[in-house]
């Protein structure tokens, strides 16, 4: 079982293409390598393929990067399934995990993250959950995005640590979670990796 991210940037075409492809390239090289496990296509498409159990926090580290433009933000939907055929580029590879991330972008239209696995009942109830993150992670400022990466990226530090890191206080810090819906946005990727992991 593998997990596909397919994606594509939103107002790609507004502004500078370095303020968002740079930063795009810089994520996924911490989730693999190009173009086995991810790739930048027609532009401003990309997909990911990494284990399930990762996937959500993958989508909301990559939303968190390329928020920080002010301009863009990012459309992910994360498939579930097999992978029959691994070539040495993503985009070559197939399996259920590639069809159910792509018929599951196609069907992106309102909301911008979504989840097919084949398990109708677990992709009901995350997917209210993810249109529910929505309301708020689509409402990230680049601070607040800058802040969540950031987190994402060091689980290991406190708020502390990370105003240190960040040059801010740490009540700046604690604000920035707050808008952000930090803890609300782990308390759904536990609930997603504990339920991944028994499909």
């Amino acid at each position: 079982m593998i997990a596909v991210l397919t994606g594509d940037i939103i107002n790609s075409k507004k502004g500078e293409v370095e303020h968002w492809i740079k930063p795009l390239k810089n994520v996924l090289n911490k989730y693999g390598n190009e173009p086995q496990n991810w790739e930048i296509y027609r532009g401003d498409s990309f997909q990911l393929s990494l284990a399930p159990e990762k996937a959500l926090l993958a989508a909301i580290h990559i939303k968190s990067t390329i928020k920080q433009t002010k301009t863009h933000d990012v459309r992910i939907a994360i498939g579930i399934g097999e992978e029959n055929y691994s070539s040495d580029k993503i985009t070559e590879s197939n399996g259920i995990a590639y069809v159910n991330s792509g018929e599951c972008f196609e069907e992106l239209k309102k909301y911008s993250l979504a989840i097919k696995s084949g398990n109708v009942q677990l992709d009901e109830s995350l997917n209210l959950m993810f249109k529910l993150s929505l309301l708020t992670t689509d409402n990230w400022s680049s601070v607040v995005s800058k802040v969540i990466k950031t987190a994402i990226e060091h689980p290991e530090k406190n708020q502390q640590d990370l105003a240190k890191l960040l040059g801010r206080s740490q009540s700046n810090i604690s604000e920035a979670f707050k808008r952000g819906g930090y803890e609300e946005i782990m308390s759904m990727n536990e609930f997603y990796v504990k339920n991944i992991s028994q499909l």
